[in-house]
């Protein structure tokens, strides 16, 4: 006979060996926590038709210049920074049912559907391939694909963890959250691959067919995993007429709740330090250590082994009450081992030691997600300033940061590395690997201005902890 409270020995079993089970609640189960996760699925495999496959697309079968190419990609982080906004209209949306989230999830499943459905036609006009039209359609049509896929990536996450993070119970928020991030990872991994498969035979046909089969694509996932995710909860007439709050003065308690403002400031400053070097790791490796293509490329599944790692870590320390702002601290130190053993590489002619900085950066890259999402996250709510506007600001914060800092981090390796080249730096520094250095010390620069930045949030401050047991490694407990 079982105990009051006591659970069965096949449930415990489930429980244990199955993924992300104990993620779910009583008002969030099991299959609605995966159905809401797919909208990640989506947002990833966006995220690689942006960032990875249409970006070679136009430089190499297109022919498009790498400037314009640039700009197009630079779109979408120009829109980061309206996460917050986003974030916030959602939390203080107002509709006869009560729908908060859901209808943000919606709106951007269409911007992501429109964009993407607009995207290859709009690229093979800004390669030249058309017969009537003016010369400036292609970069305006491109510019408007762009824009409206990102918009509708921002939207649709940040609004999607939003509505998570509402129904998961302050126990299971981390592993919820976690489970997004790894539906994440999955859609770019997946998407990374089988849009390869398919376009690896390319012309414009394929490219339309491809592209646009993942607006469609992309419409049905959302649809599934909006489908019945917010409770009707009818507003009343008096509800729905009182003033709107204003995104101004919620901003102002949500910077004033103490370590919000700061914790933007960190944010900020880590992810510059760990993406500024996100375009220049693979060309170091061929240019400077003499590595094959084949090689170069096992440098992501390298940076991603070791983010993997990092996540583990993040889940056992959480799961013993760390204090996040601790663990960001720590991933910190780890980024700046890694990028001096980035930096030695090259006198060295060392590529072992080049891949251990890899997965050292990719580890405490990891370790710095997790802490500030996880801060953010438990961050309790001030005034007007709710979870979407903390989880908007989060993302803005983020996604700002690795535009600016990818745009900074290859323009000072162009710069410096031709000064140097052509001698102007003296015949000490006349070497190809010069402008790649100077990035990498610049990074380790800001990771030093993190951990001041960092230094009056690290305090005493636990989390949530499941009750009972011993401290348990698995996917479950990943965190994001």
């Amino acid at each position: 006979m079982l105990k009051k409270g006591e659970r069965h020995p096949l449930t415990r079993f489930t429980i244990e060996m199955l993924p992300f089970s104990d993620a779910a609640s009583d008002d969030l189960p099991l299959g609605q926590l995966l159905r809401l996760s797919l909208f990640q699925i989506s947002v990833g495999m966006a995220t690689v038709m942006l960032l990875g496959t249409l970006n070679r697309v136009m430089i190499v079968e297109l022919n498009v210049a790498a400037m314009i190419v640039a700009a197009m990609i630079a779109l979408p982080v120009l829109i980061a920074p309206f996460r917050a906004l986003l974030g916030f209209r959602s939390d203080n949306h107002r509709s006869a049912i009560g729908w908060k989230r859901v209808p943000y999830l919606w709106f951007g499943t269409l911007y992501q559907f429109g964009g993407l459905a607009l995207m290859p036609f709009s690229l093979l006009i800004l390669s030249g391939d058309y017969v009537h039209g003016p010369a400036w359609a292609g970069e305006v049509a491109a510019a408007l694909s762009f824009l409206l896929t990102g918009l509708g990536m921002h939207m649709t996450q940040t609004a999607g963890l939003a509505l998570a993070a509402d129904r998961a119970t302050e126990e299971t928020r981390p592993r919820v959250v976690a489970l997004l991030y790894v539906m994440f990872l999955l859609g770019m991994a997946v998407s990374a691959i089988v849009v390869g498969w398919l376009l690896r035979d390319f012309n414009g046909l394929k490219l339309v067919q491809v592209v646009q089969g993942a607006a469609v694509l992309t419409l049905l996932i959302n649809v599934v995993a909006l489908w019945k995710q917010e409770r009707v909860n009818p507003m009343s007439k008096a509800e729905r007429e009182a003033p709107q709050p204003r995104f101004r003065d919620a901003w102002r308690d949500f910077v004033n709740g103490g370590d919000a403002g700061r914790l933007l400031v960190v944010v900020f400053l880590g992810t510059m330090a760990f993406n500024m070097q996100d375009v220049l790791l693979e060309p170091y490796g061929g240019e400077i250590l003499g590595l094959s293509v084949g090689a170069t490329t096992l440098l992501t599944a390298a940076w991603a082994a070791g983010a993997l790692a990092g996540f583990a870590l993040a889940a056992r320390w959480l799961f013993r009450q760390v204090d996040p702002y601790r663990m960001g601290a720590r991933g910190l130190l780890v980024g700046l081992i890694a990028f001096s053993a980035v930096i030695f590489a090259a006198p060295l002619n060392s590529a072992p030691l080049f891949f251990t900085g890899a997965v050292l950066i990719g580890f405490g890259g990891g370790l710095f997600s997790v802490a500030t999402l996880t801060a953010a996250m438990t961050m309790p709510a001030q005034g007007l300033a709710g979870r979407g506007l903390a989880l908007g600001a989060w993302g803005a914060a983020q996604a700002t940061a690795a535009g600016v800092s990818i745009f900074i981090g290859g323009a000072l390796r162009d710069v410096v590395g031709a000064a140097a080249v052509s001698g102007s730096l003296g015949a000490g520094l006349a070497s190809p690997a010069t402008g790649y250095s100077v990035v990498y010390h610049v990074e380790i620069a800001l990771l030093f201005m993190t951990l001041i930045a960092l230094g009056p949030l690290v305090r005493a401050r636990a989390l949530p902890s499941r009750p009972g047991g011993a401290a348990k490694l698995g996917l479950a407990e990943f965190p994001t």
